[in-house]
């Protein structure tokens, strides 16, 4: 059954993809609560109401199971036991067996090798011996990244040889690892993905994604890729959501080689890649992401135009002070969006911008130009 605006979504996380989530869903009627630990969270600020209480805390998830007809979640590290406790109380999109495979590298990627799908060539990460036999087996340089808890490239090291494992474990506290070879890559791309109650899936434009000291720097689409690589990227996206029996919006990045297309990683929520939806789909992915936790029938995913989307990160900040928007939206075909984050650091995502103009060329160019614009500023 249609959950109808006039209905009460919670959400687990009140940062960047919460807010927008919760522009999407109040402008469309739903009353909004978000549960996230911060006392200025960018969705709270926007949110019908804000609990600021951990994810564990249980009078607190009473609160949601009582006043919400349905939860979702905007990032994958929610506890598993969260998700488990919602889902004993009413409905929770996605389930806790999807968000629990996607938030450990380790479970991702031996779902990925048992459902046949490709990655690059990998070993699970537990003890010293388990890494001193992998850095045998892996082509080096590889990378070690924690099964968990990491994101914009924390918690990845580049090593070289065995010796370089064993220090990189350490500096990552002999946490739980995969050790990953590490391919040569002819692009890096991404697709967000929609999948209903009923198994219907909906995909956006593939993105081709530049990355910056492993943080998404800029996303461009539609992907400068030929007609069989797009389709082997939708059906294996489609495979992995079905597989997964998930529901809602969700987003699988992928390495492409020059023989090969590897699944990299899977998201379940929005996802950086997809912000230029925005500007230039019909309907953009929190929309989308509404729509499918709500079992409403899914929007339109056609692109309307070509777009580069492009990081706004707190680097830009001076002292705190942001840079000079002047230089930003003194052209006409460009979006900005800013998340309402409070303190600005290296390296945290602050915004972004999506350059919007038929010509896909002419885009990237503009695009560069403010880059050098804000960095100048």
């Amino acid at each position: 059954m249609s959950i109808l605006p006039g209905s009460t979504i919670g959400m687990l996380g009140g940062g960047q993809l919460g807010r927008m989530f919760t522009v999407a869903a109040r402008s469309m009627g739903y009353d909004v609560i978000i549960l996230d630990p911060d006392t200025n969270s960018p969705a709270g600020k926007l949110a019908t109401r804000h609990i600021c209480a951990d994810f564990k805390n249980l009078a607190s998830l009473e609160i949601l199971a009582d006043e919400c007809d349905v939860i979702t979640t905007e990032f994958e590290n929610i506890p598993a036991s969260t998700l488990q406790y919602l889902e004993d109380k009413g409905t929770v999109r996605p389930g806790s067996k999807a968000v629990s495979i996607t938030q450990d590298r380790i479970l991702e990627k031996q779902f990925l090798q048992n459902h046949h799908i490709d990655t690059a060539d990998f070993r699970v990460i537990r003890s010293s011996d388990d890494l001193q036999h992998a850095s045998e087996q892996i082509t080096h340089p590889s990378i070690l990244k924690v099964s968990r808890f990491g994101y914009d490239g924390k918690g990845q090291i580049t090593v070289s040889n065995a010796n370089e494992c064993q220090q990189a474990w350490q500096s990552l506290q002999q946490e739980d690892c995969v050790l990953e070879q590490r391919m040569p890559l002819t692009k890096e791309v991404s697709v967000v993905l929609a999948r209903a109650v009923d198994g219907e899936v909906a995909h956006y434009p593939i993105a081709e994604n530049q990355h910056k000291h492993g943080i998404l720097d800029t996303s461009i689409i539609p992907a400068r890729i030929d007609e069989a690589t797009r389709q082997q990227i939708l059906e294996t996206a489609t495979t992995i959501a079905n597989h997964l029996d998930y529901v809602g919006v969700m987003a699988v990045e992928f390495f492409i080689t020059a023989n090969q297309l590897l699944v990299n990683e899977i998201a379940p929520r929005p996802h950086n890649s997809g912000h230029y939806t925005l500007d230039a789909c019909l309907t953009d992915q929190f929309e989308q992401q509404v729509r499918a936790v709500c079992a409403l029938p899914l929007g339109e995913t056609r692109l309307l135009s070509p777009v580069v989307m492009v990081n706004l990160l707190g680097d830009l900040w001076n002292n705190n002070q942001p840079p000079d928007w002047n230089k930003l939206l003194a052209h006409r075909h460009v979006k900005l969006n800013l998340y309402g984050k409070k303190d600005a650091r290296k390296g945290r995502k602050m915004g972004h911008f999506n350059v919007v103009d038929n010509d896909l060329d002419n885009a990237l160019k503009v695009a560069s130009q403010i880059q050098s614009q804000l960095e100048q500023s």
